[in-house]
């Protein structure tokens, strides 16, 4: 806002009132409920309520003074005060929570209208009013009513009503009361729809923005506005989330977190806003939401607004918000004729974005599946590994399908895990030299991975599609929003990009002065030197892998897996190893190497082994040369100058 100028003053004023009001209702409850100077108070009791243009509209009369023993009922009507229109602001209706037949005191400064060619005086500037209990009957009404929601009819009136247009549309008629009243039965298209809807649904918006504005936070049911989705993704739920699922089991977990389908949104107007759905079903697939819902148009009802997020506070989120920034088509400009020629795509980014959620645990979402894909869709843009390495900037999005060789789980915290997977393309391993033939993506905790993705991984080497992933500081890094899929999306952009899957044999690259810390590399050398103080031995379950065996309780001769609850008779022999190694690519570094074996043998064997293990003699490694061993890099330091690796299987 301008320094000094009409908007800044505009907002101090109203901070001060919001800040007037608070203080006064507090100060009520801290006096005994009613504020004992009752000076210019205007007492009514209301007979009938309804809403205009987010206006709460009391139809009330003018009571007199009455004992406070009395109830609502009994309390004296002044016949010769005309009725009253008392209009109360969408925060004052929800604190009042008014009912036809409530009594409320309304103290200064209120103020009377006196309308032109209307007999009912209105009554403005109703923030200091207080509902008041006059008996221990009101009491227990008000008691009863709370647990039930009112249902308040709402007169829709159009600006083409108001300002008397000849050109209106059939639609755009004056609608009956019918239709302004919740109606007793949905009106939908088909039985699906109709257990989704519980009101009828009597008009339809393309705009995000008037939508809020003219229906509030609270949420609205009446009106529906129509959208693209433009993603789908899933969010890590937070902890009071998880009451609104139980019962339900959730579509997918991360590290034992309940997750909610989300979908980011965008109207005409090029608005975005996130609706975050509720409970999903365990046999849904994140993936077939993307492929059926992605580029559809939606209609959303039953929304209310969690919260105004601006661009400060969701990094994250306008992250993607800039990736579909500018719309591929011209959109509509707000306040103006919706001509083609006054539509553009010249707009300046979202500066804030609001967050909606369904209301009363109903899912309020028409997707028109079989409606064609949105000329204001924006399908990912799919570029090669080399490509992103080398794009300019910080915290951009991208997408791209690589193949995942090696996967490494990281604990930074106790309840923080973060995986990193070791990928590669076709871009990459055609590269000679000055960039990397593999890149390390970090998967945070706030990414979802759907248990698909989790097996496929765990089965074996897997291409992987990573869309809206984040490129910044020489990462890539999965953070909220990010899907991995195991199939490219139908509707992608490649921008150029190499999209064939290798072929032949994955290359490394091999240990030299550009290594890094946490990479992955090749490496070959001469043995050195051993360091025996942590060579040791183990055998393990053939089955699971169980490292923990124990003798068996009938047999001691014999091993016995707790996890398999079975007996081991062929265990596999892992063997770790710390050798030191001479490097040709490295010559001025202390090659620190952890070499790990599997034997599968058997238990005869095995008791032979480990005997033998205890006598071996170091010398017969010394002078060994080493073969192209795949390693993960644990550390790089320069004093001492040492590089510290491990041996991994790949994939």
């Amino acid at each position: 806002l301008c320094r000094g100028g009409l908007a800044e003053r505009l907002c101090r004023l109203q901070n001060r009132e919001r800040s007037a009001i608070s203080f006064w209702r507090h100060q009520c409850i801290s006096d005994d409920k009613i504020p004992s100077d009752k000076s210019g108070v205007l007492i009514v009791k209301i007979l009938e309520i309804f809403e205009e243009c987010t206006i709460q509209v009391a139809i009330c009369q003018q009571l007199e003074w009455s004992p406070s023993t009395l109830s609502p009922e009994d309390a004296v009507i002044n016949e010769e005060e005309p009725i009253l229109k008392v209009l109360f602001t969408r925060e004052t209706a929800a604190h009042l929570k008014s009912r036809p037949q409530d009594v409320i005191h309304i103290y200064p400064p209120w103020q009377k209208l006196l309308l032109q060619n209307a007999d009912v005086p209105v009554i403005l500037n109703t923030y200091f009013s207080q509902k008041v209990l006059l008996s221990e009957h009101s009491e227990a009404r008000e008691k009863t009513y709370g647990l039930t929601k009112m249902l308040i009819r709402k007169n829709i009136i159009s600006l083409a009503q108001t300002f008397r247009l000849d050109d209106l549309d059939d639609k755009l008629h004056p609608e009956s009361s019918d239709n302004q009243a919740p109606p007793r039965a949905p009106q939908t298209h088909n039985n699906s729809d109709s257990k989704r809807h519980p009101l009828a649904l009597s008009a339809v918006n393309d705009s995000l923005l008037e939508m809020v504005e003219s229906q509030g936070a609270v949420g609205w049911r009446e009106v529906q506005v129509r959208v693209i989705i433009q993603r789908v993704y899933c969010l890590p739920a937070r902890e009071g989330y998880r009451s609104h699922t139980q019962g339900n089991k959730p579509l997918l977990s991360n590290g034992g977190m309940f997750c909610r389908l989300c979908l980011l949104v965008q109207d005409a107007y090029g608005m975005f806003s996130e609706a975050q759905l509720q409970s999903l079903s365990s046999t849904d697939d994140i993936e077939q939401y993307c492929r059926r819902w992605e580029g559809k148009s939606c209609r959303l009802a039953g929304m209310k607004i969690l919260q105004r997020t601006t661009r400060g506070r969701a990094l994250g989120l306008f992250s993607l918000i800039d990736s579909l920034w500018p719309p591929v088509v011209p959109v509509k400009v707000p306040g103006q004729s919706q001509d083609s020629e006054m539509m553009t795509t010249d707009l300046p980014p979202p500066s804030f974005c609001y967050i909606l959620a369904v209301q009363s645990g109903e899912i309020h979402v028409e997707v028109d599946e079989e409606e064609q894909i949105s000329n204001l869709y924006q399908p990912p843009a799919v570029h090669g590994l080399k490509e992103i390495l080398r794009m300019d900037g910080c915290n951009q999005r991208c997408s791209f399908w690589a193949q995942v060789l090696y996967q490494r789980l990281q604990t930074k915290r106790s309840d923080q895990r973060e995986m990193l997977l070791f990928v590669t393309d076709s871009t990459l391993q055609n590269v000679v030299h000055g960039i990397p033939k593999v890149v390390a993506v970090s998967v945070t905790a706030s990414c979802v991975l759907s248990m698909e993705i989790m097996e496929a991984l765990s089965a074996g080497s897997q291409f992987v599609f990573f869309k809206d992933a984040l490129w910044g500081s020489g990462r890539i890094i999965c953070v909220e929003r990010t899907v991995l899929l195991l199939q490219k999306p139908l509707l992608c952009s490649a921008a150029g990009a190499d999209l064939s899957e290798l072929t032949g044999p994955v290359r490394l690259d091999e240990l030299d002065s550009t290594t890094q810390a946490s990479s992955v590399c090749a490496l070959r050398g001469t043995v050195v030197g051993v360091n025996e103080s942590t060579a040791f031995s183990w055998p393990t379950c053939n089955r699971c892998g169980n490292g923990k065996l124990e003798l068996c309780p009938q047999d001691r001769e014999l091993l016995y897996c707790n996890q398999c609850s079975e007996v081991v008779t062929s265990p596999v022999l892992k063997m770790q190893l710390e050798v030191f190694l001479h490097c040709p690519s490295r010559s001025q570094s202390t090659i620190k190497v952890k070499v790990w074996h599997e034997i599968s043998i058997t238990l005869f064997v095995l008791l032979t082994m480990l005997l033998f293990l205890q006598t071996y003699e170091v010398q017969s490694v010394l002078g060994k040369e080493v073969g192209l061993l795949n390693c993960y890099v644990h550390s790089v330091t320069s004093q001492p100058n040492c590089v510290a690796l491990e041996e991994i299987a790949l994939l």
